[in-house]
């Protein structure tokens, strides 16, 4: 590999690298024996204690508060064709290990030392976000390594995300190689769905939820079934397909709810599935207003909480959202809770769940706390890599 050049740390500033985490900031960059600003985002470099031993390489992004991200630690190892293919079958050996069809996430971030690539599979269609500079800048290698590996038939980047813009790169959706069939499919805890990869959300789908669905599924049989926040009917659809009486998928998004009544067509459950549009907080204050009542109501909303200065207001959000989800719930209902806020902790989210239950007078019993699939591993040393959190709760009057 050709020499990189090299950025060396503040003294003591390596000791989140040596417990394991792949990120540097720029407040520890001794910038006066490595100017970092000089070097082109996307650049890869040696990365050098305040001793001047190296540590490994990382690629940078002088712009970014997230400096450099670490790739290897062997400072001869850059982010090349070889260590990506290596990457690859790693991480496609866990998959294959925990699911017997190819519709998963096949690499998440950092939890699979890949930091700023996500890749969701769904068949022979791959669906890439670069969420960096420096992954931005390997793109060519990505696409041989993913063909030696995969050989898909059809690449679609979906550089979209709000990421690319903290880099500042530019936003975009492409498919980079073959033609998308008339139809993304997918199958997920035997329900088959239609993933709008190219205008959806995200890539499309949402596969870090899968197990806490299939918790969920197995108590829904005979069930009334409200789905907020639904997209395209992940959580409505497997409601159905496992026995609900009726299911309603609320979203604001009128082509995500086209999709869930093409889910549900797909699934033969178009009778049992209906839709309704608009503002999860106005629905449930219609559907009260009309009496309406549910054995099961699934909350599954978008971030409330971006950042840490997020948190007083978004913890206001998903308690208000709670309370009123609850006012549509039977004498002895069932709440499913989800958030994908990293900042709001799992036993913030029960604090906010229990006050809801006694805001109701009401009495709770927490059944199940799930999190995100194994799809979706976690980086022991880097807690933003854990998320999501899905409290199942029974909530009764006493």
């Amino acid at each position: 590999m050709t020499a990189l050049p090299s950025l060396r740390l503040k003294k003591n500033a390596d000791r989140r690298l040596k417990a394991g985490h792949l990120w540097l900031y720029s407040n520890e960059i001794d910038t006066q024996a490595t100017p970092i600003k000089e070097i082109e985002p996307g650049a890869q470099v040696v990365i050098e204690a305040a001793n001047g031993k190296a540590m490994g390489v990382a690629y940078v992004n002088p712009h970014s508060l997230i400096c450099a991200r670490m790739v290897s630690r062997d400072p001869s190892q850059g982010l090349d064709r070889s260590l990506l293919v290596h990457r690859l079958n790693q991480a496609l050996a866990l998959r294959q290990r925990l699911f017997d069809k190819p519709f998963y996430r096949l690499v998440h971030g950092e939890g699979d030392l890949l930091p700023g690539l996500v890749i969701d599979r769904f068949g022979d269609v791959l669906v890439v976000q670069l969420n960096t500079a420096g992954m931005q800048a390997v793109l060519p290698e990505l696409l041989d390594a993913l063909d030696k590996v995969l050989s898909p038939s059809s690449v679609v980047l979906r550089n979209d995300t709000s990421g690319r813009r903290q880099e500042g790169l530019e936003a975009g959706v492409e498919v980079v190689k073959g033609e998308l069939p008339d139809r993304v499919l997918l199958e997920e805890n035997g329900v088959q769905f239609v993933a709008p990869v190219l205008d959806g959300q995200k890539t499309g789908w949402f596969f870090d939820h899968r197990v806490n669905r299939a918790w969920l599924n197995g108590l829904v049989a005979g069930k009334r079934v409200l789905d907020l926040f639904s997209y395209v009917g992940g959580w409505g659809i497997q409601a159905a397909a496992n026995g609900a009486r009726e299911v309603l998928c609320v979203d604001a998004s009128g082509p995500a709810l086209e999709h869930v009544a093409e889910n549900a067509a797909l699934n033969g459950l178009h009778e049992q599935v209906a839709v309704g549009e608009g503002d999860a907080f106005e629905v449930l204050a219609a559907l009260k207003a009309e009496g309406e009542e549910f054995d099961v109501v699934i909350l599954d909303p978008p971030a409330f909480i971006r950042k840490r200065k997020d948190i007083p207001n978004g913890e206001r959000a998903y308690g208000k959202l709670n309370r009123e989800a609850m006012r549509l719930l039977g004498r002895d209902g069932l709440l499913l809770s989800a958030s994908c806020s990293m900042h709001l902790t799992p036993e913030r989210l029960v604090d906010v769940v229990r006050g809801a239950v006694r805001h109701q007078d009401r009495q709770g019993q927490i059944l199940f706390q799930g999190h995100q699939g194994p799809d979706h591993p976690v980086h022991p040393a880097i807690p933003e890599t854990s998320y999501l959190k899905a409290l199942g709760m029974r909530v009764f009057r006493d």
